[in-house]
């Protein structure tokens, strides 16, 4: 049903309906129950009285033969109604038909019996048969009557009818949606989207999303043009069209969004790309343009289309070959409503999507999204900002630093941040603490990064061995590497799916150079060559680091150029519109010059750490044996056993002496 709340910028005076004022549908249903109760008492009620069923046997030789009926009548040839004598209904026998019946409106008159015949001219045989003695005065004659049940027959049309239109409705509104009321069949074309206005505002405001600097300041000027027009115009400035947010998963576009809504004092119409996709042909094209036609009607007014890949797919590249795509047909629309032959004039598009390389280019041009607003992971000032607002109502300890939290949270978006500070929350109200303390943080970061602990999971003394070794050859190797990533932590307690994790503390930068990505492929190759060397033989438990370091390696020889033999190209599709192609960009002969690059730059780093392991093997087996004694070891452990890393910044050492909880971690290597 179309949205009628609100405030009509063309008629100021128009006074919104208030809520409690909605006429209440649930009042419709009330009638039609009272009048399917009309039906049945109607069709069910007794206009001549009480009627009892009797054999025919008694009938004859007992109401007959005494001379007690008044009259006999063939109802419809099927059924005989016998009536009393009047002075006869005081005679004990009777008492069962003499009262009447509450719902009769001639009290005892009758019939008062009845019995079903089978052939009407067998019955009229045998009625004379039973008379033959009576005398001509006391005869009874036959009479015949036609009754019509005009109520069964209405209900017996109806009802049928009835239920088909009902299932026809019931589909209908599941089909549709499932939207309240009746005219939801009649109104599958409308849109779905939620205003929100004067009167349903949005409590959420700019100073709840931290971070994001620069997509606020483009967003603020979004919003301030549609507070102060004239400010822009005057010079000659035109409003943009659209504006497209692109960004990982959790980085807060929708935040973005509704804080967009808490700011603007303008109709915010909101919903999901989703929400246009129905079975019915037609049907989304249909709500893009009432979804237009409702923010022209309450212009100027912003539309945000969350997850907009949804419809904004890239025409042509859909992999239902050759058929009708109603996804595109509303794309088209999509295309029409934002540039087309009419103007929109106030209305701004906001969208957001994770997946900004799969959309149609027609799109993204200028004139339709003018602006592709990027919002990426946040950096360690932003963290801190997040954590600010999240922790804005916690109850914390004293001893918790803010900059700290930030620091050991590397990569973490601001929906990690937010199950970080709820997690911990939880942790603490678990353990009955008065407020959440430093050590909760660490172990919420522990429980969203590796899975709960599982202390009880059944391991034999052999596995255990073989998984310390595991874990402390990723530590050596990653120690004694210039470019690995610095360790923090090291556990042999299953946690999740992975038997034991290492957790590193990543370098954050922006670009990556090959021997960075040579030395950390070989860190992780470095449980496994630590398995061969002291064991001989090799376990399951480096499928996840196999996994990581192969695709690595297609990485660099296919995308990074990072292969002599292979060169200095790149095959990689920033487009997406070879996801559904049958060839590769290249030859059956670069196919095996790339895997051959491949398996021999893996098989390099195996080799290097497999070298690393041995010159350090003595070292390797103090380390192994710390953390089968320990179950967890810390940098310290590393230090005291190799020494300092000499190419380390000193802030480095200087951070971890300060934060005694090492446990804190980033980045993970699991270990199925």
């Amino acid at each position: 049903m179309e949205e009628k709340k609100g405030f009509d910028n063309k008629n100021p005076q128009q006074k919104p309906k208030t809520p409690g004022k909605m006429p209440n549908n649930k009042n419709r249903y009330w009638i039609y129950i009272v009048l399917i109760g009309i039906f049945i008492v109607f069709n069910f009620i007794n206009f001549g009285g009480s009627s009892n069923e009797i054999t025919r046997d008694k009938f004859e030789n007992d109401l007959l033969v005494n001379r007690d009926v008044e009259k006999v009548v063939v109802v419809n040839k099927e059924r005989v109604d016998v009536y009393i004598k009047q002075n006869k209904l005081a005679d004990e026998k009777f008492k069962d038909v003499s009262g009447g019946s509450p719902l009769s409106f001639s009290g005892n008159s009758g019939p008062h019996y009845y019995f079903v015949i089978g052939d009407v001219e067998t019955f009229e045989r045998q009625f004379k048969e039973a008379q033959q003695d009576f005398a001509p005065e006391e005869k009874i004659m036959t009479q015949y009557k036609t009754e019509h049940n005009y109520m069964g027959e209405i209900l017996s049309w109806v009802l049928p009818i009835a239920l088909l239109f009902g299932l026809w409705f019931f589909v209908f509104k599941k089909m549709s949606g499932g939207g309240a009321g009746g005219n939801q069949i009649f109104n599958i074309g409308k849109s779905k989207a939620q205003v929100f206005d004067r009167e349903k505002k949005v409590k959420v405001n700019f100073n709840d999303v931290a971070g994001l600097h620069e997509a606020k300041v483009e967003i603020m000027e979004i919003v301030d043009f549609l507070k102060n027009p004239s400010k822009y115009t005057k010079l000659g400035g035109q409003i943009p069209k659209g504006a497209l947010l692109v960004g990982p998963p959790g980085t807060g576009k929708t935040l973005l969004a509704k804080a967009v809504a808490g700011e603007a004092h303008v109709p915010f119409l909101s919903l999901s790309g989703s929400d246009f996709v129905e079975m019915f042909v037609g049907v989304g094209a249909s709500r893009v343009r009432d979804l237009f036609k409702r923010a022209k009607e309450k212009s100027p007014c912003i539309i945000f289309i969350d997850e907009i890949d949804a419809i904004g797919r890239a025409r042509g590249k859909n992999a239902n070959f050759g058929s009708n795509d109603e996804r595109e047909s509303t794309l088209n629309q999509l295309l029409t409503e934002m540039d087309g032959f009419d103007t929109n004039s106030g209305v701004i598009l906001l969208a957001a999507t994770n997946r900004a390389d799969i959309l149609d280019k027609a799109l993204l041009r200028a004139g339709r999204f003018d602006r592709q607003i990027h919002l990426e992971l946040p950096d360690i000032v932003e963290r801190e900002a997040i954590f600010k607002v999240h922790t804005r109502n916690l109850k914390m300890s004293d001893e918790i630093v803010i900059s700290f939290l930030a620091k050991q949270t590397p990569g973490f978006s601001g929906a990690d941040i937010a199950n970080v500070c709820n997690e911990a929350a939880l942790i603490a109200a678990r353990s009955n603490k008065k407020s959440i303390e430093k050590q909760d943080f660490l172990d919420a970061v522990d429980r969203i990064v590796g899975g709960l602990e599982r202390k009880t999971k059944i391991i034999s003394a052999e596995e255990k061995r073989t998984i310390a070794f595991h874990e402390a050859g990723h530590a050596t190797v990653s120690w004694l590497l210039e470019y690995a990533n610095p360790l923090l932590k090291v556990t042999i307690i299953p946690r999740g799916k992975a038997l034991g994790a290492a957790w590193y503390l990543p370098e954050e930068r922006s670009i990556t150079t090959k021997e960075q990505l040579l030395d950390e492929m070989c860190s992780a190759l470095g449980g496994r060559a630590s398995e061969e060397v002291v064991f001989g033989k090799v376990s399951t438990g480096a499928l996840n680091d196999l996994e990581k370091v192969t695709k690595q390696a297609i990485a660099m020889v296919s995308f990074f150029g990072m292969s002599k033999n292979v060169g200095t190209i790149s095959y990689y599709d920033s487009t997406g519109q070879n996801d559904y192609g049958f060839t590769k960009p290249y030859s059956e002969k670069t196919a095996e010059l790339i895997d051959n690059e491949i398996k021999t730059m893996v098989e390099n780093q195996y080799n290097r750490a497999k070298q690393v392991l041995k010159e350090n093997l003595d070292k390797l087996n103090e380390l192994a044996e710390t953390l089968l004694k320990k179950e967890v070891i810390f940098s310290e452990d590393l230090e005291r056993i190799f020494g300092k890393r000499p190419w380390v910044k000193e802030e480095y050492h200087e951070n971890n002496k300060n934060d005694n909880d090492h446990d804190v971690k980033n980045e993970q290597q699991d270990d199925k």
